[in-house]
């Protein structure tokens, strides 16, 4: 393919943003010299240049710590959260469909349900949108096979279903019905097709935070650290600097550390201190993770290691906010991409795919004794749970034999009984 043959003229007929469709290789179109992607490309390939004058993309984004540990937060949160098909009357679980096997066990021949679901949330955070392949056999889901987001392009027909054009490694394209696509996409959305991609709108806080990360770096490499400064009224002479400078060496080393100094001349020893440039670097540093974690629903500051907040009792609570407020949208997201993508028009209001979120909700053992000790009926409370739904609420089998009542606890509500 020739240089000038990546460039197009016309006005262009997908909805994907801009930013999207500057991609290196085969996927990548520009239309015209004009056109302020072709210098984006030029400079910093398929990443944004902040005013910061770091180039952000995918992959330089997620070597930041930060950035990482929310992406991967989030995503093994998707991926270790039970996911399973059952019936909308009952929600028992809907063993018998060919999809429960699928979205629970076995999405395709070479991931299990952890690293597909992990994957594609992955890349919905990555990129705002995450596909996979649908593989259908009269009217059954085989298989899911993931695609990469960066090389796939939509097209809304004039029906309004969505075309995907796929780009194959060899440079070929491949264009698939929404049928056959499974499409999770971020809920924020310019245009109701494409999602936002969580990486490039938090570009400028990334840049910010990859270039704090070079200057420490470069401290290190090319800077001067002093542990102390020995200062001397006149001219130190030869013979005490030499004893000095043995007896420096000598004592250096983490098994000498504390021993007294023996100056001479009238030397005094004044410790280094950290200079509020320093310490303004360390806050800058502070405060871009705190930036990046917003772009990414949230995170709380204690589930990404700072150890600026409290890890006591409220930390239950803040684990709970983690599961409402940055999780939950995303639960949505997949369980109705399920519903509209996976299931056919009679199955739709028959079965739901759901995440059981119980696991990360709980509280403490102590906390949880005290919740089901209520809700099957002891301090005189009236009973609301079952044993048996106890013991399914805590993923334990069903047992054989129920197991006798406590002391002085029927069952039954106290005002059945005769006065």
């Amino acid at each position: 393919m020739g240089i000038f043959s990546i460039f197009r003229r016309g006005a262009p007929e997908t909805s994907e943003p801009t930013d999207v469709r500057a991609m290196a290789g085969e996927a990548a179109q520009f239309y015209g010299l004009d056109d302020p992607r072709f210098l984006e490309f030029i400079r910093g390939g398929t990443g944004a240049v902040t005013e910061s004058g770091a180039t952000v993309s995918v992959a330089s984004a997620m070597k930041n710590t930060t950035v990482l540990r929310c992406v991967s937060l989030i995503s093994f949160s998707i991926g270790m959260l039970p996911l399973r098909l059952q019936r909308q009357d009952d929600k028992t679980p809907a063993r018998g469909h060919p999809l429960f096997r699928v979205l629970h066990r076995k999405p395709n021949p070479w991931q299990t349900a952890f690293e597909f679901r992990s994957l594609m949330q992955q890349r919905a955070l990555q990129y705002g949108d995450a596909f996979a392949r649908i593989v259908w056999s009269r009217g059954r889901v085989l298989q899911l096979i993931p695609l990469d987001p960066a090389r796939m392009r939509i097209t809304q027909l004039p029906d309004w279903t969505l075309r995907y054009t796929f780009t194959r490694t060899d440079g070929g394209t491949v264009d698939l019905p929404q049928r056959e696509v499974l499409h999770l996409r971020n809920g924020l959305s310019e245009d109701g097709i494409r999602g936002l991609s969580a990486v490039r709108q938090a570009a400028e806080a990334i840049g910010l935070a990859r270039q704090a990360e070079r200057a420490a770096a470069r401290l290190f490499r090319n800077g001067m650290i002093v542990g102390g400064v020995l200062k001397h009224p006149g001219r130190l002479s030869p013979e005490a600097y030499e004893r000095l400078r043995a007896s420096m060496n000598d004592d250096s080393g983490a098994e000498n550390a504390h021993r007294w100094k023996i100056l001479e001349e009238g030397m005094d020893l004044e410790p280094a201190s950290q200079s509020g440039r320093d310490s303004q670097g360390v806050e800058n540093r502070s405060l871009q993770i705190a930036e990046i974690s917003r772009a990414f629903g949230g995170v709380p500051r204690p589930l990404l290691v700072m150890d600026d907040t409290s890890w006591g009792s409220g930390i239950d609570v803040l684990g709970q906010l983690f599961v409402r407020y940055s999780l939950n949208p995303w639960f949505q997201a997949w369980e109705q991409a399920i519903e509209r993508d996976l299931l056919g028009d009679a199955d739709v209001d028959v079965y739901e795919a759901k995440f059981n979120a119980g696991a990360l909700l709980r509280g403490s053992m102590k906390d949880q004794a005290e919740f089901f000790s209520k809700a099957l009926g002891s301090g005189g409370h009236q009973p609301w749970m079952g044993y048996e739904e106890v013991r399914e609420v805590m993923d334990l089998p069903e047992r054989a034999d129920p197991p006798p009542p406590p002391p002085g606890l029927t069952g039954k509500d106290p005002s059945d009984e005769p006065s």
